[in-house]
C-alpha cells in the first residue's frame, strides 16, 4: 500500500500544483493588466512598472487561498479520471485498494491540503495582503474606506467614546482622527480632531495638531463650549492596531485571531458583530472544504470513459468548484441579511457539497 500511496499522492499533489500554477498566473496576469492603468498618475511618488508587479504579486496569496479548493477539485478529477480511462485503478482494485481505503488514503491527502489552506489564508495572505496595501498607499497617501472612513467604539468607566479614523498611512500611522465623548446619559462632552495619530506602547494612542472641544452644562439652559488647540495629545484606550486595520481592510483578508478579538471588541462596546462572525467562521470552515472536495473527486476513479472524456469531466470538476465558491458568497451575504447564525452560514456550502459528494461515492462506488 505504500507504493499505491505514493503513486496517488504524487499524482495529485503534481496535478494540483499545475493547475494551481495556471489559475494564479491568469489572476497575476488580469491584476497586473488592471494595475497598468494606475502606473505614471502618481508621478510625484514615482509609481513604476515594477512597484505594480510588487504589487500584484503581494496579492497572489489572497488568491491562492480562494482558489486552492477549487485547485485541488480540479487536480483531483483530473488524476482520477486519468487512470480510471487507462484502466491503472482498475488495477489497483483488484491489487486490494477498495473504496474505503481508497477514501481514506484521499482524505489523508486532503488534510495536507487543510493545512496547507489554512496556513496560507491565516498567515502568508494577511501578511502579504497588508504590506500590499502599505505599498500602494505611497503613491496615493492613504488608505480609506470611502469618504467617511471606519468607525469603531470604546466604552470606559464612566463614558463612551466614537472614534472615527479616515485613512491609514504608509508608515501605519492614521490620518484624520476624530473622538466623540459621551457620558453614561448619552449627552456629548467633548470632541478632539487630529490630523494624524500614531499607537503608543502603553495601551494609548498619540495625535497630533490636536483641535479639543469641550462642552460644559453651566447651567441647565445653557452649555459652554471651551475649544483649545495643542501640538500633541495622549488618549488612553483599548483599541489597538490590528483593530483598526480589520476597520479599515476588508475583514475576509484578516487573520483568524484579529477577526476573534475584534468581534470581542465590538460585542464588548455593544456594536454588530454578525458581519466579522461570519467571515470569522468561514476562515473556520473554508480550509476543510479541501476535504470535500477530494471525496467528491473519487468518484470519478470508477466511471468509464470514451476517448476524450477526460477534458469533460476536468469542465465539470471547474464548473462544481466555481458554484461552490458563488454559494459560498451568495450564502455569507444572504446570512447576513436574514440574521442567520454565523456558524451554520459559514458551514452551509461544506455541508451541502459533503452531502453530494458523498451521495455520489454511495451510488457510483458501493452500489455500483
Amino acid at each position: 500500500m505504500k507504493t499505491v500511496r505514493t503513486l496517488l499522492y504524487s499524482e495529485v499533489v503534481l496535478a494540483v500544483v499545475l493547475v494551481t500554477l495556471g489559475f494564479v498566473s491568469l489572476f497575476y496576469f488580469f491584476d497586473f493588466v488592471e494595475e497598468l492603468q494606475s502606473v505614471g498618475k502618481h508621478r510625484d511618488t514615482g509609481y513604476t512598472v515594477a512597484q505594480a508587479l510588487l504589487y500584484v504579486a503581494l496579492m497572489l496569496p489572497s488568491h491562492l487561498y480562494e482558489l486552492l479548493p477549487i485547485t485541488v477539485l480540479i487536480g483531483t478529477i483530473f488524476v482520477m479520471a486519468r487512470l480510471a480511462q487507462s484502466s491503472e485503478f482498475t488495477i489497483l482494485r483488484t491489487s486490494g485498494l477498495g473504496p474505503w481505503l481508497a477514501l481514506r488514503t484521499l482524505l489523508s491527502l486532503g488534510l495536507v491540503f487543510v493545512l496547507f489552506t489554512f496556513a496560507v489564508g491565516d498567515y502568508l495572505a494577511p501578511m502579504a495582503d497588508k504590506t500590499a496595501q502599505l505599498l500602494k498607499s505611497r503613491y496615493q497617501g492613504k488608505v480609506s474606506v470611502g469618504k467617511t472612513g471606519a468607525w469603531l467604539r470604546e466604552r470606559q468607566s464612566y463614558s463612551h467614546y466614537a472614534v472615527n479614523v479616515g485613512a491609514l498611512a504608509p508608515d501605519a500611522s492614521m490620518r484624520d482622527v476624530r473622538i466623540f465623548e459621551f457620558d453614561n446619559q448619552g449627552f456629548l462632552v467633548s470632541m478632539t480632531e487630529g490630523q494624524s495619530a500614531k499607537f503608543g506602547k502603553d495601551d494609548s494612542w498619540l495625535l497630533a495638531n490636536v483641535d479639543h472641544t469641550e462642552f460644559k452644562m453651566a447651567d441647565p439652559n445653557a452649555t459652554r463650549v471651551d475649544r483649545n488647540h495643542v501640538e500633541s495629545f495622549r488618549w488612553p484606550t483599548q483599541i489597538s492596531a490590528e483593530m483598526v486595520a480589520t476597520a479599515v481592510l476588508r475583514p475576509e483578508r484578516m487573520g483568524t485571531i484579529d477577526l476573534f478579538q475584534y468581534i470581542q471588541h465590538l460585542q464588548t462596546n455593544g456594536q454588530t458583530a454578525q458581519k466579522y462572525e461570519i467571515q470569522f467562521w468561514k476562515k473556520v470552515f473554508y480550509p476543510l472544504s479541501c476535504l470535500v472536495m477530494v471525496v467528491l473527486a473519487l468518484p470519478f476513479a470508477y466511471l468509464h470513459f470514451r476517448s476524450g472524456g477526460v477534458a469533460t469531466y476536468v469542465f465539470g470538476g471547474v464548473m462544481a468548484g466555481i458554484s461552490f465558491v458563488l454559494l459560498n458568497n451568495v450564502l455569507g451575504d444572504l446570512g447576513a441579511l436574514r440574521g442567520w447564525l454565523p456558524w451554520i452560514t459559514a458551514a452551509l456550502p461544506g455541508l451541502i457539497y459533503s452531502i453530494v459528494s458523498l451521495t455520489a461515492f454511495s451510488w457510483l462506488v458501493i452500489r455500483r
